[in-house]
């Protein structure tokens, strides 16, 4: 194979490959913007809140530093859905359920159906629970959309990369001769023992 042409094959794939990865960084881009704008408007129509700096909601170990940092603020992404599910909501879950999960509760509760008060509780933590796993895919959305922003970056990056190998080929190319071989997988004969 000559030189000059293979060197202009690989640079003609270099460039598809550059076109590829632009396109695919621009639907990472789209699909990071889409589902931000999503999991953003739709944890803003709950209109949750944190509680206010120096609240006594705030208190203690399991919730303080996880929470101080949003404190007043309104929960509007994944981070901050994820922290006031699993340091708010899950708190609270473990104190009303006495350690149990709604799981339990709910099993004590049906061979125990005039239990007004367990019946109660239940309700409780099957609510807390729903808004909690509500949230938690808020978040796991939110983070799709965070690794689909690296993704596209990298896409990017990768596209620049190999559009200016593949100019550095099409120069190269200019350069060859029309009759310098490329000679693949030439050997140099092994040595003959006597």
């Amino acid at each position: 194979m000559r030189r000059k042409t293979f060197d202009i094959l690989m640079s003609v794939g270099g460039l598809v490959l550059a076109l590829v990865l632009a396109v695919a960084g621009g639907l990472l881009l789209w699909a990071h913007n889409f589902v931000t704008d999503e999991v953003h408007s739709q944890l803003a129509a709950q209109k949750i809140y944190f509680p206010q700096a120096g609240s006594e909601a705030l208190q203690g170990d399991q919730i303080a530093p996880y929470l101080n940092q949003y404190a007043g603020q309104q929960l509007v992404n994944g981070e901050q859905a994820k922290a006031y599910a699993d340091h708010f909501i899950a708190v609270h879950l473990q104190g009303i359920g006495g350690g149990q999960t709604y799981s339990q509760l709910s099993a004590k509760a049906m061979a125990s159906p005039n239990d007004q008060a367990l019946a109660g509780q239940v309700q409780t933590m099957f609510r807390g629970e729903t808004l909690r796993s509500m949230l938690l895919n808020a978040y796991a959305f939110w983070k799709m959309g965070q690794i689909a922003l690296i993704a596209g970056v990298v896409s990017f990056v990768a596209s620049f990369v190999f559009l200016i190998l593949s100019i550095f080929g099409f120069v190269h190319a200019g350069g060859t001769s029309e009759t310098q071989e490329l000679k693949l997988g030439a050997r140099t004969p092994a040595p003959v023992e006597p």
